[in-house]
């Protein structure tokens, strides 16, 4: 490998360092509903975050908790002699996308059938530190 190429890909695996991330697939409540929840985080420090969904009375905001929590953890594991209060981490991206879709069926008037979308989503979160706590 030369070089160039060798300080190049330090710079990038340096840069990965800095954010973290974790996905939920396949949660059964729809879209529409995880998307409430994630827009009261999105953008916000982690501690704050934390509490936001902690206090909050959705079923949305109990999944998302845990999701975020494992984002922390998977940050730690990344910067494992770096300090989680001095890295002012916070909620740099966070997305729902539609997942699969269970179709169903119900009875509805005169013999007919009425289809029932039960949808679920896809989340990931985005963590990203504001300062960087690798300087040199």
């Amino acid at each position: 490998m030369g070089v160039r190429k060798r300080e190049r890909a330090e710079q990038t695996k340096e840069a990965k360092k800095q954010v973290a991330f974790a996905k939920l697939n396949n949660c059964p409540t729809s879209p529409r509903k995880m998307r409430i929840v994630a827009d009261l985080v999105r953008g916000q420090k982690v501690e704050l975050a934390l509490n936001i969904l902690k206090f909050n009375s959705k079923e949305a905001s109990r999944k998302l908790e845990k999701l975020l929590l494992s984002a922390i953890n998977n940050w730690q594991q990344k910067n494992a002699d770096a300090s989680l209060e001095d890295a002012g981490l916070f909620v740099k991206e966070i997305r729902v996308d539609g997942g699969m879709m269970l179709k169903r069926l119900r009875p509805a008037p005169q013999g007919r059938a009425h289809r029932i979308r039960k949808r679920s989503n896809h989340v990931t979160i985005v963590l990203g530190a504001s300062n960087n706590t690798q300087s040199n």
